[in-house]
């Protein structure tokens, strides 16, 4: 008779890790209604150490969604309303006096948290824009000749308005870069709108969580369980090769003057991993690259003035690009 097989420790520990972070998404949804992609967009972030550019028209609940996905996940989380008049030492923080000391210290800026959402992000100019760039992509900041680092995790939610332009910023390519994914936060049907009013009824107030009943189900040590967990998600030959050769079509596309550079086809073999851990798989299959290719891929290209002109739609050339590259088997 055959002895039953054990999970070995990392194995238990990963399946922990899984069930609480998938439990996260049951405690956002006693707040927020019908963004369940977005939700997901942000634990595959999270998990990918990476960050996420959420667009929505206002009211679409971006600040409660990652204020709610704080409580759940019991991390720190600090919100700036980007201005026109903003200052990077606003976000990163500045030297200032000690007036008991008389002497130059450091003082914090919001960026030193877990969570920063960055709202309406392309309301304020490319200096303070550009602020954000080394803690993105070091996860550190540099004032007067030092660095520090970051709390662990860090993401940076930045939200941005689709229909409003006047009095805005285009974010530059170098930063759209830097985001792992970009999420599209659209207005709920008829029936989540409903149920939407129906809290509200009820005496649901957005400013209260808590009060909403979110309590904390996961936390660090599982996002760092998590993190450690995608390293062994294993990824084909063949499905690397997918990966690369969507990037390439992007490439060779005639209505594109930018196309998806190895940074972003790398950031799609991340988003993948994750989310293949994330529904309980150690291994990446092209559903899972297929299923993030548009989230991670589609704020990277840049259209040809001429295809702008003809009212073509960017999302549109990326799906034509992944429906011209063969599908492994």
């Amino acid at each position: 008779m055959t002895e039953p097989l054990t999970q070995t420790p990392a194995a238990l520990d990963d399946a922990r890790a899984r069930e609480r972070l998938a439990a996260v998404r049951g405690e956002v949804a006693k707040a927020v209604v019908g963004q369940d992609a977005a939700v997901s967009g942000l634990l595959v972030a999270l998990l990918c150490g990476g960050h996420v550019l959420m667009e929505g028209v206002p009211g679409t609940a971006k600040t409660l969604l990652v204020r709610t996905l704080a409580g759940a996940l019991d991390v720190g989380t600090r919100r700036v309303q980007f201005t026109p008049d903003l200052m990077p030492g606003d976000i990163t923080g500045s030297m200032v006096i000690d007036s008991h000391a008389g002497e130059l210290s450091f003082r914090e800026g919001p960026v030193f948290t877990n969570l920063l959402l960055a709202d309406e992000i392309n309301r304020t100019p490319p200096k303070t824009q550009s602020a954000l760039l080394e803690a993105m992509e070091e996860g550190q900041v540099s004032v007067d000749g030092v660095s520090r680092p970051l709390p662990r995790p860090f993401l940076v939610a930045a939200t941005q308005n689709p229909v409003e332009y006047e009095g805005t910023y285009p974010l530059p390519e170098a930063q759209l870069d830097r985001f792992l994914l970009k999420v599209v936060l659209p207005i709920p049907g008829r029936a989540e709108e409903l149920e939407i009013l129906r809290r509200h009824a009820e005496g649901f107030d957005p400013r209260d969580v808590a009060g909403a009943g979110v309590t904390a189900v996961a936390g660090p040590d599982d996002i760092a369980a998590g993190q450690a967990a995608l390293r062994r998600v294993q990824v084909s030959p063949e499905v690397a090769g997918y990966v690369v050769d969507i990037a390439r079509a992007t490439r060779e596309s005639p209505s594109l003057s930018l196309g998806v550079s190895p940074r972003g086809a790398t950031a799609l073999l991340r988003a993948s991993r994750a989310w293949a851990w994330l529904t309980g798989r150690d291994f990446v299959t092209p559903d899972d690259v297929k299923a993030l290719a548009h989230a991670t891929l589609v704020h990277r290209l840049g259209l040809r003035p001429e295809a702008e002109l003809e009212g073509v739609d960017v999302a549109q050339v990326l799906a034509s690009a992944l429906g011209s590259v063969p599908v492994p088997r």
